[in-house]
């Protein structure tokens, strides 16, 4: 079992993918803006984070920036999901320091093969 923080303004998406997780067995966290999302990936230390890009206070992409240049957090992969397909979006994304970015909506078994890829060989969580 691995401790996911998503990091989303919409309760929907939050709910999907907080069911989606917990269906296959994951503690989940939650952060509603970029800004609480770097304070919780600061003091919980998660496994992984999916981050939304379109938020308030600080957009994924500047969360991830500031997540992966920090010493303290950098070894947290991040997989960005977004509305945002492009893939001059995605190249951004990736830019910043994301693991993976995958446009919403995305496939359960797609997303789920994507988090099990990145957390082999991660310790598991107490």
């Amino acid at each position: 079992m691995a401790h996911i923080l998503i990091v989303d303004d919409s309760p929907t998406e939050v709910h999907v993918f907080r069911t989606l997780l917990e269906k296959h067995g994951h503690f989940v966290s939650v952060a509603v803006n970029g800004e609480e999302g770097v304070e919780k990936i600061r003091s919980e230390k998660p496994d992984l984070v999916l981050m939304d890009v379109v938020m308030p206070e600080l957009n994924g992409f500047q969360a991830t920036r500031l997540l992966t240049r920090d010493p303290e957090t950098s070894s947290i992969p991040v997989i960005i999901l977004s509305t945002k397909g492009e893939e001059s979006d995605r190249a951004w994304g990736l830019r910043q320091g994301a693991t993976d970015y995958l446009a919403k909506p995305v496939d359960e078994e797609h997303l789920v093969g994507k988090i099990n890829s990145i957390l082999q060989g991660y310790p598991e969580s107490p």
